[in-house]
């Protein structure tokens, strides 16, 4: 058994030590923010952050975070009625187009700010390694920029 605690809930899990983390968290648990892209890594959209840090959960099998904290998109907001920095840029800037790959997008805009709290352009552009099929990079850009002034706004 696995046991581990997603958005500061105990969880656990008791079925093939190999599941990818992405379907417990989606079929076992109901968080469906998460999504499945690509199911070998590459594209993000099953990003969430795994003891604070940014992972792929489509590769990564539930025994890999035994113990640990994961936060999806459903619990990235500090309260209900306040949604994080990274959130409400994304929502001022208008980032999502299809919005499929947006929960990972943010998720991984996250991990970025609490590395890099002031990414200049290419930082954003070497560390947002998520595909976007609708091409809203350069809103994300913008949208991590805002998310910035957000923070230093104090809002």
């Amino acid at each position: 058994m696995v046991k581990f605690q997603v958005n500061s809930k105990a969880a656990q899990f008791d079925g093939e030590l190999f599941t990818p983390l992405l379907w417990v968290i989606r079929d076992e648990l109901n968080l469906t923010g998460t999504k499945y892209g690509c199911g070998i890594g590459q594209c993000g959209a099953c990003t969430v952050h795994i003891d604070g840090q940014a992972r792929r959960t489509c590769i990564t099998p539930v025994s890999a975070v035994d113990g640990k904290h994961i936060t999806t998109i459903e619990g990235l907001a500090p309260a209900a009625d306040k949604l994080h920095p990274v959130q409400q840029a994304w929502l001022e800037m208008d980032v999502p187009q299809c919005g499929y790959c947006q929960a990972g997008q943010i998720m991984a805009a996250v991990d970025l700010l609490g590395r890099n709290p002031t990414p200049s352009d290419d930082e954003i552009k070497r560390s947002m390694s998520n595909l976007c099929r609708c091409g809203t990079y350069v809103r994300i850009r913008k949208a991590i920029h805002r998310a910035v002034e957000i923070v230093s706004e104090g809002v």
